[in-house]
């Protein structure tokens, strides 16, 4: 009953941009804090930025004055600006929610807990 459909992703050139977006659907009551984490090929997955819903923002040391991360609650929907992009950039993009309340039309108001979109493919060319 709840979606999360990241897009934007793409090929860019190094020292380029790209705007990601995280897309919710379902009967939404509440998206909580989201975050954006990356992963490259043979490599950890890796928390880029937070946007609380109280629209705190953190970010990892790598992307700080780079990448912007916003939200508009109205569309059910954050973004992640990314500019300067370096090849290292380079990877697949997850946004998460860690809860999502939304109408369940057997069980009511539930919460979903920790949960991803499917990724968008980011890459970056030297």
């Amino acid at each position: 009953q709840v979606q999360l459909v990241e897009s934007g992703g793409g090929l860019v050139q190094a020292g380029g941009s790209l705007r990601l977006s995280c897309a919710a659907s379902g009967s939404i009551l509440n998206i909580n804090t989201v975050n954006w984490y990356r992963q490259a090929l043979g490599k950890q997955r890796e928390l880029v930025a937070t946007i609380t819903s109280g629209d705190s923002t953190n970010y990892a040391d790598s992307v700080k004055g780079r990448f912007t991360v916003s939200r508009d609650n109205a569309k059910k929907t954050a973004y992640l600006q990314m500019n300067s992009l370096k090849p290292e950039d380079t990877a697949v993009y997850y946004c998460n929610v860690d809860r999502i309340r939304f109408i369940d039309p057997t069980m009511g108001a539930r919460d979903a807990i920790d949960y991803y979109g499917q990724g968008t493919q980011v890459t970056v060319s030297s």
